[in-house]
Formats: C-alpha cells, sequence, structure tokens
C-alpha cells in the first residue's frame, strides 16, 4: 500500500465512522418509531424529509469550511485558518436559529404537503414541532466538523458523534416507550443527542483558535465571506435535496405503503451515502492541502486514488446490499405491504453503488478545490433531467419501483457531469485563496 494510500485511509477511516452516526442516528429512530406502526413510520419518514432537506441545504458548512481551512493549512497559515472556521461556526448559529424558528411555524402546511393521510399529517406536524429545535445543533455540528477535518483533526469529531448516538438511542427508547411519548419522544431524544455533540466540538474548535491566537469574536467579515463561498455549494446541494423532496412527494401519491417503504430506502441510501462520502472527505481535505501548497500533480494523484477507492468501495457495498435486501426490509417493519414495496427499491440502490462511489469522490474533489459554480451548474442539469421523469412516473401511475429507477438515472447522469469536469484543468487552481 503506498502512503498516498495510507493518508487517505487515515482520513477515509475516522471520517466513515463519524459520518455514518448521523444516519444511524436515523436508522435506530426509524426501527424504533416502525414498531409503533404504519402512520407513525410514514409520519418519521416525511418529518425526515423536511428536517434532512433544510440541513442538507447547509451542508456546504462543512464542506465550505474543511476546502477553506485544509487550502490555509496547505499553505502554512494556521491562525487564518481558524479565523476561518469561527467565521463558518458563527455563520451556522445564525442560520440554524433561522431556520428553526421557520420549521417551527410551518410544521403544519409542511406535513400537510408530504403526508400521505390526515392521521400522518398530524403526527409529522408534532414531530417537527419538537424537533426544529435540533437545527441549530445540527449545523453547528457540521461547520465544527468541517474545521476541524480541515485540520486533519478527525478524532474528535468521530468520538463525539459515536457518543451521540448513544445518548439519542438510550434516550429515544426511554422516552418512546419508558415515558410512554410516542413519536414526541423520538424528536426529543433527536433534539438532546445533538445539542450535546454541538458544545463538545464547538469547544474544540474554541480551543484550538486559542492555541493559534485566532480570536472567536464574532467577525462580520469572516461571517460573510464563509456565507459568499458557500453559496454555489448551497445551489448546488438545493438542487440535490429538490431531488429528494419531490421522490417523497412522489412516493406519497402511491399511498401509506409507499411512503413507508420510501423512508426505509431512503434512510439506507443516506446510510450509504455517507459512508461513501467518507471517501469525498478525505478527497476534500487532501486536494485543499495540495493545491494549497501549488502541487498540481499531486493534485492529480490524488484524485485517482481516491476514485478507485470510490470505486471498490461501492462494489463491496452494492454487493452487500443486493445479498441482504430481504432482511434489511424485515429489520426496519413487519409490515408485509411496506416490505414488498421497499425490497425492489433496495435491489435498485444497490445496483448503482459502485456509479455512486465515483460520484461521491469527484465531487469531494472539487468541493475541495472550490469549484462549486460548476458543481451548482452540474446540479442544476441533474434536476432538469430528473424531475420530468418522476413526475411522469406519478402521472402515469407507473409504480413506487419506477422511482427509484429514476434514482439510478439521477445518479448516472452526476457521473457524466462531474467525470467530464476532472478530465479538463479548470478546476486546478492553486494558492491558499
Amino acid at each position: 500500500m503506498s502512503s498516498l494510500d495510507r493518508r487517505i485511509l487515515a482520513i477515509t477511516v475516522p471520517a466513515f465512522a463519524a459520518l455514518i452516526c448521523e444516519p444511524l442516528m436515523l436508522m435506530a429512530d426509524t426501527a424504533i418509531v416502525g414498531h409503533l406502526g404504519r402512520a407513525e413510520l410514514a409520519a418519521l419518514g416525511a418529518a425526515s424529509t423536511v428536517l434532512s432537506t433544510i440541513v442538507g441545504l447547509c451542508v456546504f458548512l462543512a464542506y465550505g469550511s474543511t476546502a477553506t481551512v485544509a487550502r490555509h493549512q496547505g499553505a502554512g497559515e494556521p491562525r487564518r485558518a481558524l479565523e476561518a472556521a469561527l467565521g463558518g461556526v458563527w455563520l451556522a448559529l445564525l442560520i440554524g436559529l433561522v431556520l428553526g424558528a421557520f420549521t417551527s411555524v410551518a410544521a403544519r402546511p409542511m406535513a400537510r404537503a408530504l403526508s400521505s393521510s390526515p392521521a400522518v399529517a398530524d403526527l409529522t406536524t408534532e414531530y417537527l414541532r419538537i424537533a426544529a429545535a435540533s437545527i441549530p445543533a445540527v449545523l453547528l455540528v457540521l461547520a465544527a466538523t468541517g474545521a476541524l477535518r480541515g485540520v486533519l483533526d478527525l478524532r474528535t469529531p468521530l468520538v463525539v458523534m459515536v457518543a451521540a448516538n448513544v445518548l439519542n438511542v438510550v434516550l429515544t427508547v426511554a422516552l418512546v416507550y419508558g415515558a410512554g411519548l410516542d413519536l414526541r419522544g423520538a424528536a426529543l431524544g433527536l433534539v438532546l443527542a445533538q445539542w450535546a455533540a454541538a458544545l463538545a466540538l464547538v469547544a474544540q474548535v474554541l480551543r484550538r483558535s486559542r492555541e493559534t491566537e485566532a480570536s472567536p469574536r464574532l467577525r462580520w467579515d469572516d461571517v460573510a465571506r464563509a456565507a459568499r463561498e458557500g453559496v454555489p455549494l448551497l445551489l448546488r446541494t438545493l438542487s440535490l435535496r429538490a431531488v429528494l423532496l419531490l421522490a417523497t412527494l412522489v412516493a406519497a401519491g402511491f399511498g401509506d405503503a409507499s411512503l413507508a417503504a420510501h423512508q426505509i430506502a431512503t434512510t439506507l441510501v443516506m446510510f450509504l451515502a455517507f459512508a461513501l462520502d467518507a471517501f469525498a472527505i478525505a478527497a476534500q481535505t487532501l486536494t485543499g492541502h495540495s493545491l494549497g501548497a501549488g502541487d498540481a500533480e499531486g493534485t492529480r494523484h490524488v484524485t485517482r486514488r481516491v476514485i478507485a477507492w470510490g470505486l471498490g468501495f461501492g462494489i463491496v457495498a452494492g454487493a452487500l446490499l443486493a445479498l441482504t435486501a430481504p432482511w434489511v426490509a424485515r429489520a426496519f417493519t413487519p409490515d408485509a405491504d411496506v416490505r414488498a414495496a421497499a425490497v425492489p427499491a433496495l435491489l435498485l440502490v444497490a445496483l448503482i453503488q459502485p456509479i455512486s462511489g465515483v460520484v461521491f469522490v469527484l465531487d469531494g474533489v472539487l468541493i475541495g478545490a472550490g469549484d462549486g459554480v460548476y458543481l451548482a451548474w452540474a446540479s442544476l442539469i441533474t434536476l432538469l433531467i430528473y424531475a420530468p421523469v418522476a413526475l411522469l412516473i406519478r402521472a402515469t401511475d407507473a409504480g413506487f419501483t419506477w422511482l427509484w429507477a429514476a434514482y439510478a438515472l439521477f445518479q448516472a447522469t452526476r457521473w457524466v457531469t462531474l467525470w467530464l469536469r476532472q478530465r479538463s484543468d479548470r478546476w486546478l487552481v492553486l494558492g491558499s485563496t
């Protein structure tokens, strides 16, 4: 194994372990809530779509912070790296407070739009109004984690997120079944676990800022800079999240069983996405350091190696999911109709995993290079291709399985746009900025 491969794994393994804690938290909640009933599971699916869309739109707080901090670190500017990191943390808090308040106020109309029945809408509203308080915490986790990755501290996010995951499971079981709060207990457990993680990670960023003599005070120029750099990534993520939101709306139109099955399939997709994203984080970090140091050839070498790792992991993950799809569905729900709808969708997810592995890696390379404008346009193209197909599936009542066939088309389109870009030299911009 080459030294570069060892560096990739040194970032990927702890990043993978930390990243899967977030989908594992959702998977645990899905398994716990799934035994309350079909309506509760469908409500969790609708509410999770809202929360993951809102928080997912702000993933630029992590990605942008990693890329910026890594570039300054690679250029030998540790104090400037932490100043940029703190600007991202402040931006995360401000955005989180606004989005949390918005979610609480708009819970009812969002629940009605995404739910398959009035009973599910009521449960979704109840969950969202409590879980809205977790949004500022999740955004702080994103910004602080991205900053720590940029300085190659992968251990702290791992330890914190593992602890938060365990805390979430304990609290959710205790509140859902012990206290008899049902779906409300799951929402409250999520809030408490996410705030514990946020406070721990922000404290670590503040400690590092003191070591480099970077001021922790609110500096509007750093906040504004983080916001400007995040706009292209926000637009990129907005297009990708629009795909997930549209898929949920279409799935809801096929009934409660399909919406519940969609929650299971989406949960597995997010789990695999976070796992593959570990290689993307290695790509972001190493690309940022290499470009900051002015090493174009080294950046190309990093790109080739992380592509190979992403492809290999995608093949293995897809094969494992294909072999275990029936048992995976059974673990989430005892409902036979939900399982019958979920298994074909899981097989399609498994089929597309090798391409997904390459897609996530290339996305990471271009984010690390600061090529956000291209990523925004490429994501818009994939949305414009996917949306008519998904709407046609609903209009023709083609069925839930065809909705996940459209997901395969979506990933294939992303692969084409990203592969063409990495073949050029337009993203290879050297220096700390």
